[in-house]
């Protein structure tokens, strides 16, 4: 099983890839997504997740990502699979894994004075704001001086954008052109992480980015614009998480 970390977090946490489970075909291997896959397969591979992250199953914790902002506090554990509609979570309550699952999209792992937290920030979450939404939901549990580390996920020379995504994020902020560089008549390349970086800098928390690519590194990474531009019909999910 193959896992990333950071001296930046103070709490246990992995970023894990593709490798060390059971699943097979386009899954293979550690692939932690219920929306497809065998479940009992899945279940094999959190299990192992969970394993890993000195936890019982039952303790790790994901949401229904919705490319959003919602911000679900976790108080008490929840079923396997019945975690909430949103794309963060926060506690301060010992014992729990905290996860997020991504195949392109930026991972971030946060922790602060006994506060941790993971959220999934795709563009279109990380415009609207789930950075901040899951920052302040660590204040509210206490949390003052916050560290974050953003996982594997698509770098910029791999990610090839339109206008329409370009005009969507600089609407938000027009200085965010600085996260473009051009490529091809009506194309640029978008930097996804340093964007993030970005946000997160002027939240006030002191973070960083593993700067590994998950388009680029097969063998590692499940990849959302490779099936795409394969034409490939599955898709898995690596898992990022992180102890409370």
């Amino acid at each position: 099983m193959s896992i990333y970390g950071s001296p930046l977090l103070a709490a246990s946490h992995r970023f894990f890839t593709r490798n060390g489970g059971v699943s097979t075909g386009a899954y293979a291997s550690l692939n932690c997504s219920f929306t497809s896959d065998d479940p009992a397969d899945v279940r094999e591979n959190r299990a192992r997740v969970a394993k890993a992250m000195g936890v019982d199953r039952e303790k790790l914790l994901g949401c229904k990502q919705v490319h959003g902002i919602d911000v679900a506090t976790v108080h008490k554990p929840w079923a396997e699979g019945d975690g909430p509609a949103a794309d963060a979570l926060v506690s301060n309550m010992p014992g729990l894994a905290l996860g997020v699952i991504t195949a392109d999209c930026a991972p971030v792992l946060f922790y602060g004075d006994g506060v941790a937290g993971a959220a999934h920030a795709g563009w279109r979450g990380a415009v609207a704001g789930v950075l901040e939404a899951t920052v302040a939901a660590m204040r509210a549990l206490g949390a003052t001086q916050i560290y974050a580390v953003i996982g594997p996920c698509i770098q910029q020379t791999s990610y090839e954008v339109g206008a329409d995504l370009r005009d969507a994020v600089l609407a938000e902020r027009r200085s965010a052109a600085r996260f473009f560089t051009a490529g091809r008549p009506g194309h640029w390349w978008f930097d996804l992480p340093a964007y993030c970086l970005g946000r997160l800098e002027a939240a006030g928390v002191k973070a960083e980015s593993l700067g590994f690519d998950t388009y680029a590194l097969e063998q590692e990474f499940f990849s959302h614009r490779r099936r795409t531009l394969r034409g490939e019909p599955a898709l898995g999910h690596q898992i990022s998480v992180i102890r409370t």
